[in-house]
């Protein structure tokens, strides 16, 4: 009985200490903020699914207003170039870098920077 609890009492602590040690990794997590020339409804679930995509990105979310994409993402596995490499592939404007000619062409016409905010 009393291997029994001296058994279960390093078990507890074993668990403690890798748990503790589990909540003080750093995390690789980052957040970066795009601005994009999105314009409506539709081009935010085209980028927010894009990104889905995207190696690396935990989640991503588009405010239409602003036009600006927040990505969050694991930095061991993808860059903010890459990001703003699939933005632009994807047929948008990703901050300074302009949207890939050929994606931009095959945006519906209400994407296109030229038909404005909807």
């Amino acid at each position: 009985m009393k291997t029994l609890k001296s058994f279960l009492a390093v078990f507890t602590l074993f668990f403690i200490c890798v748990g503790a040690n589990a909540q003080t990794q750093p995390k690789n997590e980052q957040t970066l903020e795009v601005k994009t020339s999105a314009v409506c409804g539709m081009c935010k679930k085209s980028l927010e699914k894009a990104m889905a995509y995207e190696k690396g990105v935990k989640s991503s979310s588009l405010d239409v207003d602003s036009k600006v994409l927040t990505v969050v993402f694991d930095s061991r596995k993808t860059s903010p170039d890459n990001i703003r490499k699939a933005i632009n592939e994807t047929g948008y404007d990703a901050d300074s870098k302009p949207a890939s000619e050929r994606a931009y062409k095959r945006l519906d016409d209400c994407c296109k920077k030229e038909a404005g905010a909807h």
